[in-house]
């Protein structure tokens, strides 16, 4: 995998490929000590040892940092609470703090409790490769010694101290990748950034150009050339920044750090690999090289309130969907003004950290799953010949069903950690079968090894398993005399939400999906939707049974019933679904869901 996309980067070089314990070690490796196991199945690579890009795509699981002069506000300016991101608490559409009051912030800021080992304990306690943190935010307040700048935390804070040092070296005695943050086209604080003054201290009217090359331009300099091997350079939001200033940047980057990877949200197209959308997690795989961003609760930088927290199962769910889907997971932390990471995000990070060093193969330098999408029960992450079903519901009937794999099986084995159990597979037709135990023998995730006699061969048609509840996303749905696409929102400032659905349909339209169904039989249908007042839809299987109901609608996508509908054979159907009445206009499909109705 690691090959092919580098290939696209025109590297060459030898790749340090990481090692499995072969099976009759397993005995021996028990008595060993966690840290040593681990090393051994996954080689532990520093940036400067690794080839551009390795970290990045082997690792496959970062840590990102969002922390600034914003994060002693916590969220809340003259006793007021502003609900959204915390590092966009200056922002006209937050608190609107005027600059020179948002400047006076850096004489209190103190952080005296900031540890760089402890925090690259807790990013290789969870499991992480790297680190990236925020140099310069869209405040235009440096986290470093910056010489470009005078705004920055040694020269404007009593505590006169360059973090980001501290962090690169601790970084490097952890074996972790180090990387920077750097908003590259707003500063809302020097003259002539993006969103920032347009005049000078003297009342000159600056420029863009100003801006860049006084501050920006200077400033990639420093942070490519003063703190050792770089990772990434995470540029974020260019907006209308001409293409040229980015071509500069990226230069810069290439020439000061040959191993470093270049944010795709530098613009222009001029990044080294793709990003999606804030706290996107994608559904269907995505080919090249690209990541996710998402953070541990609601909101970036730190915000007093928010301690909506991502379970441990929630992060490896995420966290196994990016790698089942060829990328990247990197999930972000926000300190408090102190420099600390709240204790419930650090605890979270490593219960799912500890998961992750008893099945490290699962995801580093794992391959996409070959279905392409998530299954019901779970994901598939793999390497080579073998497969990895990471179930996180466990089937009650004692069968786990794995669809459409053509691929002759060699072996299955529930894994353990290092330890593992022969488990009965068998196939009909091109369903797998799996006998399980009546318990997961993993609170979080259970893994099921596959060995394959060959790579594995995949019909990525989606299947209703008879075990567990199935549901299909509007996404993977062909439309007619309606509409399908992507529609993102705001539930607070900055809090990104998604969702593809179908919408604005014709009395004739219809969304219609082709799956598999591997047990006949009854399943209790459902559809999650939107909308006003009372609709009526239709559930039809082409050739079969129709089935219809009105159920009065929300505005935030809830499940509804529509009733059971029989399939009378196993095999190849297609499953049309309909709005006929109600106020059409505001109907928006998600998905549709179907349970084993006995």
């Amino acid at each position: 995998m690691l090959q092919q996309h580098l290939s696209k980067l025109c590297l060459v070089g030898v790749l340090l490929i990481p090692t499995l314990l072969p099976a009759q070690d397993a005995t021996n490796t028990r008595s060993r000590s966690m840290d040593e196991m681990w090393g051994e199945r996954v080689v532990k690579l520093r940036a400067e040892n690794a080839n551009r890009g390795q970290l990045f795509d082997e690792g496959n699981y970062a840590m990102f940092i969002h922390w600034g002069l914003y994060s002693q506000l916590a969220n809340k300016v003259d006793g007021k609470t502003y609900y959204g991101i915390g590092e966009w608490i200056m922002n006209k559409n937050m608190a609107g703090i005027p600059k020179d009051r948002y400047k006076e912030l850096a004489g209190t800021f103190n952080p005296i409790d900031f540890d760089a080992d402890e925090i690259a304990g807790i990013a290789k306690d969870a499991g992480m490769k790297y680190i990236v943190i925020t140099a310069k935010h869209h405040d235009g307040f440096a986290m470093y010694h910056s010489k470009a700048c005078d705004f920055n935390i040694v020269d404007a804070t009593p505590w006169n101290k360059d973090p980001m040092k501290e962090l690169a070296r601790a970084c490097r005695d952890a074996g972790l990748g180090f990387g920077f943050y750097y908003s590259h086209n707003q500063d809302w604080t020097f003259p002539g950034g993006g969103g920032g003054p347009g005049k000078d201290e003297n009342g000159n009217r600056a420029t863009f150009d100003d801006y860049f090359k006084k501050k920006c331009l200077p400033q990639v300099r420093e942070i490519t050339t003063e703190y050792g091997p770089i990772e990434i350079v995470w540029f974020d939001t260019p907006g209308k920044m001409p293409k040229e200033y980015v071509e500069q940047l990226v230069e810069v980057v290439h020439e000061n750090q040959p191993h470093a990877m270049v944010s795709g949200r530098a613009g222009h197209g001029l990044g080294d690999y793709q990003t999606l959308g804030d706290m996107e997690v994608p559904r269907h795989n995505i080919d090249g090289m690209w990541e996710s961003v998402d953070t541990t609760n609601d909101s970036w930088a730190y915000a007093w309130y928010d301690e909506y927290w991502k379970s441990p199962r929630e992060i490896l769910k995420r966290l196994l969907a990016c790698v089942g889907r060829g990328g990247t997971y990197m999930l972000n932390v926000g300190p408090r003004g102190d420099g600390t990471i709240p204790e419930r995000a650090v605890k979270t990070l490593r219960m799912s950290g500890e998961w992750i060093r008893r099945y490290p193969q699962v995801v580093y330098a794992a391959d996409a799953s070959p279905w392409q999408h998530a299954l019901p029960w779970g994901d598939v992450t793999g390497r080579d010949n073998t497969l990895y079903l990471c179930v996180f519901d466990w089937p009650a009937s004692g069968k786990l069903h794995l669809p459409n794999l053509k691929t002759e099986i060699k072996s299955a084995s529930l894994l353990h950690g290092p330890k593992s159990d022969a488990i009965e597979s068998s196939k009909q037709g091109d369903h797998a079968v799996f006998t399980l135990p009546p318990r997961a023998p993993e609170k979080l995730v259970s893994v099921i090894e596959v060995k394959l006699a060959g790579a594995p061969v995949v019909d990525p048609t989606w299947a209703i398993d008879p075990s567990v509840e199935t549901m299909l996303l509007a996404e993977f749905a062909d439309v007619s005399n309606a509409k399908k696409e992507e529609k993102r929102w705001m539930e607070k400032f900055g809090e990104w939400k998604g969702v593809v659905h179908a919408f604005d349909w014709d009395t004739d339209g219809k969304a219609s999906w082709t799956l598999d169904v591997l047990q006949p039989g009854d399943y209790n249908v459902e559809l999650t939707y939107s909308g006003e007042g009372r609709l009526v839809w239709e559930v039809s299987v082409e050739g079969g049974e129709t089935i219809r109901n009105q159920q009065n609608s929300s505005h935030n996508y809830q499940l509804f019933p529509i009733g059971w509908i029989n399939f009378p054979s196993a095999g190849r159907y297609t499953i049309d679904v309909r709005c006929l009445e109600g106020e059409l206009e505001t109907a928006s499909l998600k998905s549709i869901h179907f349970a084993p109705a006995y």
